[in-house]
């Protein structure tokens, strides 16, 4: 856990024509021979990340897709996994060159991530053959631009100071914890290290809590829920907070007495990641479910599930108990993610610890746009075992 997760990495992503030399600028600006270059159009095909440390920004994920134009059967998927980028992009650059006369299709592009609230910044490349004329682009691309040579590495420190004007400083939110805490409070954590936990390792977000507790100098204390009673009785004072895997929320109320403050990993990643107040209204949605419904779990990483998988048998079978008889449950993992939702009577998303905030306000939106409610584990849980007011009571003070 040395390396900042790519989840947590401002996201920057590089769109433009084949041969527009976007492969060749991320080169240039990393320094290093990361992306595959050649001559040939359309050298890549599928969306390549770098994580690399972008000073003064710091860490970043540089995406570099295929040409806009790509053509054929392959190269129209090749398209749909660029335009996917978009969900996950906090910050665009969009290529230009003097080779291609007609950027309509470059408009369109532009368009689409002006749509999405994303920053886009022009690079007129490719400066050391040919040139165009900036004020004839900025009448349809209201953006700033800079002439670059990504092979003579011309102007490319110009391009990295338009990257720190223009990155959006809220591509993530400050903390996960930090606001509702204070320094010497002590955290209880309660982490089961069940079969799905990785051996040797804690999950990642309770690494992320752990971390940000202590950045912010209170005291945090971790147990596996067989030991929670018992450290209860060795402790001198009452936990200030505890923070539970949300699959043991029952058994952690029961033990918590009523006075102490109670929340979860993913209820915290919930409001990190997302927006836990309308993940709270999607909760809600659980008691009129009715068998025969159509729910979406959908799940921000690929694994191999195993005995106990919280996403294929743990919640479908709570939320059976809930709705009173068989559900038709759809689960899609990765970047899977229907554009048509309208089926669906509700969307529950994991913590989404593994993607960045704009990934999941992406779908959080597409959700809101065809009025289909979402809510994630930890807060549908909460709602499921009749103590959602209490685990988010911490957040109202």
């Amino acid at each position: 856990m040395q390396d900042t997760p790519k989840a947590n990495r401002l996201h920057i992503a590089i769109f433009g024509k084949r041969n527009a030399g976007k492969s060749s600028l991320i080169n240039a600006i990393t320094g290093q021979q990361i992306a595959l270059v050649s001559d040939f159009a359309g050298t890549t095909t599928d969306p390549v990340y770098k994580a690399m440390e972008l000073l003064p920004i710091g860490p970043v994920v540089i995406i570099d897709t295929a040409g806009l134009d790509d053509e054929g059967e392959l190269g129209e998927l090749r398209i749909k996994k660029t335009k996917e980028v978009m969900d996950k992009t906090d910050l665009a650059i969009l290529v230009f060159t003097a080779e291609s006369k007609d950027f309509s299709l470059e408009k369109e592009w532009f368009n689409d991530l002006k749509e999405r609230n994303i920053p886009v910044i022009g690079v007129i490349n490719k400066v050391d053959l040919d040139d165009i004329d900036v004020e004839e682009l900025q009448n349809d691309f209201d953006i700033p631009f800079v002439k670059v040579s990504a092979k003579n590495k011309q102007n490319i420190g110009k391009l990295k100071e338009l990257i720190q004007i223009n990155a959006p400083k809220d591509y993530e939110r400050e903390t996960i914890v930090g606001d509702i805490i204070k320094p010497k409070d002590l955290i209880l954590l309660v982490a089961p290290q069940d079969i799905q936990a990785p051996k040797g390792r804690l999950i990642l977000p309770q690494v992320q809590v752990l971390r940000d507790i202590l950045d912010h100098d209170a005291m945090p204390i971790i147990v596996k829920d067989s030991e929670l009673e018992d450290s209860l009785k060795v402790l001198n004072k009452k936990p200030d907070l505890v923070i539970t895997d949300s699959q043991v929320f029952a058994k952690v109320n029961s033990i918590i007495p009523k006075d102490v403050p109670l929340t979860s990993f993913s209820i915290l990643f919930a409001r990190y990641k997302g927006e836990l107040e309308y993940f709270v209204q999607g909760a809600k949605k659980i008691n009129e479910l009715k068998p025969g419904d159509n729910v979406l779990i959908a799940e921000a990483c690929t694994h191999h599930p195993l005995e106990g998988d919280i996403g294929r048998q743990k919640l479908p079978k709570w939320l059976e108990e809930k709705a009173g008889g068989k559900l038709n449950i759809t689960v899609n993992a990765g970047v899977d993610f229907p554009e048509d939702l309208t089926k669906y009577k509700l969307v529950v998303h994991c913590g989404s610890c593994m993607f960045n905030r704009k990934q999941l306000m992406t779908r959080i939106i597409r959700c809101s746009e065809q009025n289909v409610p979402i809510t994630n584990y930890g807060v549908a849980i909460a709602e499921i075992n009749g103590i959602l007011d209490r685990v988010i009571e911490v957040f109202k003070k």
